[in-house]
């Protein structure tokens, strides 16, 4: 009777070691979204309950930073691991998907790799089984989206286009390996249409101004009082959602809608006034502002609609959600909106990571964080060495709430588009903890500001003889980075190609 002993032992015996099951990966990118238009970063400007929740169980990045504010080359850092200059994207430049990005590496890991929504880099995506874009900045309003078979117009709002979109890519993903799903909205990019719901909501609205609104650039170079992203002076009547003169027609009426307009007539309490002045700038900065801020709106609910599918699908535990934009805004801080400038406002991106098991609920990392280091991270989560050449570095460690003692303590800045769309000069600069020091190389102009006793970065210090030693150590610590990221100047006059926008070229019909 030996049986008895056997199906004891057998029952009695450890079961087979399982290897860990590798983490799917939703990574939800909108655009120009500040980090001020979040609550969960003490915000005071709107409430975003959705995004927020990431924040409280997972972690909140203060010192996330972009190492060129403006949308396609954010798009191709992100991508690579690479500064500008290093993955050929300075500007609107199409993007050589033939290089090596963070997807490639997923797919050939058996990853199921996906992206739906803004791509902006002027070729086909490479390294995802699906994908599904918009061409260019894409449309608000029954959005064109490309595939790899071909396009179609989709009806309805485009965040909630892009959402469903998602939804169904996790719904149809294979369900025998794990996933990234990239979702990439277009909000809430200018000029900021939101959708019936919240327009009427915001319109209701008083949003706070911001106490540099009226900033006049004292002790300030030529760069920003040239520049042309200024509330004042460069939002059109299509910005400001005016309507034409109804005879206007054709490109009359489109000289109209892109004109600035000197003063508005509003009716107040059933009376009609004139604004000029600092009262139009007022009225300006409130339409902006609710506009803008009910955009974000529209993508706060998507990600609830994401996680809410995680949740009921079983999928929340191991999946990582990750939540940034491609770079920051101006929010009429010194009077601006739209980016570019190394200015705080810019320079911040949103970042908010949910690892379950991995990351404490309700952390706050204030450790340097740039956009080069999103590929390598990406990678690492799914258990991949970064390849060499990555210029990035995995921030997985600051996730689990550890912050290596060789972390960065200073990070560089370049912007290449001199004039650009909205005049803003070439610049390159330094940021520590403390302070900032940007040079405007086409003015040959320097700035420095003690971030610390000058938050809002109001006083450039840079001719101040107490500085002086602070300059030489910055200047120096410039030229190390330089060094470091090869930073040859090869891009220093750059500008897109005639005719490349960061549209979609669709290269296999020979266009």
């Amino acid at each position: 009777m030996i049986w008895i002993p056997l199906l004891l032992a057998c029952s009695w015996a450890p079961s087979e070691p399982q290897a860990p099951k590798r983490p799917n990966i939703v990574f939800v990118f909108s655009d120009d979204h500040a980090q001020a238009a979040i609550s969960a970063y003490g915000g005071h400007l709107n409430h975003t309950p959705h995004l927020d929740r990431i924040a409280s169980e997972g972690m909140r990045f203060d010192q996330a930073l972009v190492t060129n504010s403006i949308c396609t080359p954010s798009r191709a850092t992100l991508l690579t691991g690479l500064y500008s200059h290093r993955n050929g994207v300075p500007v609107f430049n199409r993007f050589d998907g033939s290089q090596d990005t963070f997807p490639k590496h997923l797919q050939a890991a058996g990853y199921y790799t996906a992206i739906v929504g803004k791509w902006h880099l002027g070729s086909d995506p490479t390294g995802f089984d699906h994908w599904e874009i918009l061409p260019g900045q894409g449309a608000y309003w029954n959005p064109v989206l490309y595939t790899a078979e071909g396009q179609a117009t989709h009806q309805g709002y485009v965040t909630e286009v892009l959402t469903n979109l998602a939804l169904g890519v996790l719904e149809n993903r294979p369900k025998d390996k794990p996933f990234l799903l990239m979702c990439h909205h277009k909000a809430p990019h200018r000029n900021w249409q939101p959708s019936p719901r919240y327009a009427a909501e915001f319109s209701k609205r008083t949003i706070p101004e911001p106490s540099t609104l009226f900033d006049d650039y004292a002790t300030r170079g030529a760069a920003l009082h040239e520049n042309r992203q200024t509330i004042a002076r460069d939002l059109t009547r299509f910005d400001l959602k005016l309507e034409p003169p109804t005879d206007l027609q054709g490109d009359e009426r489109n000289r109209w809608l892109q004109s600035v307009p000197d003063a508005v007539e509003i009716e107040v309490d059933g009376e009609k006034r004139v604004l000029v002045g600092e009262a139009l700038v007022r009225w300006k900065y409130q339409r902006y502002l609710q506009d803008y801020l009910a955009c974000v709106q529209s993508v706060d609910d998507s990600m609830g609609q994401i996680l809410d599918y995680l949740d009921q699908h079983g999928l929340a535990e191991n999946t990582i959600v990750i939540y940034a934009s491609d770079q920051g805004f101006y929010l009429g801080e010194h009077g601006l909106y739209d980016k570019r400038f190394m200015y705080e406002p810019s320079l911040h991106m949103p970042l908010l990571v949910r690892w379950p098991g991995v990351t404490p609920p309700g952390s706050v990392q204030s450790a340097l964080t740039l956009n080069i280091d999103f590929a390598p991270t990406l990678l690492a989560m799914a258990g991949l060495q970064a390849p060499f050449g990555m210029q990035g570095r995995s921030f997985v460690p600051l996730l689990r709430g550890q912050v290596p003692t060789d972390w960065r303590q200073s990070m560089y800045y370049r912007y290449y588009h001199d004039p650009g769309h909205h005049n803003t000069r070439a610049h390159y600069g330094v940021r520590t903890a403390t302070h900032k020091l940007i040079r405007f190389y086409s003015r040959d102009e320097w700035e420095l500001y003690d971030l610390v006793h000058d938050p809002l970065e109001l006083h450039n210090v840079i001719a101040d003889p107490d500085q002086a030693q602070q300059v030489v150590e910055l200047k120096a610590e410039l030229e190390r980075l330089r060094h470091e990221f090869q930073d040859d100047d090869r891009f220093q006059d750059a500008q897109p190609p005639d005719g490349v926008d960061g549209s979609v070229k669709k290269l296999r019909n020979g266009q």
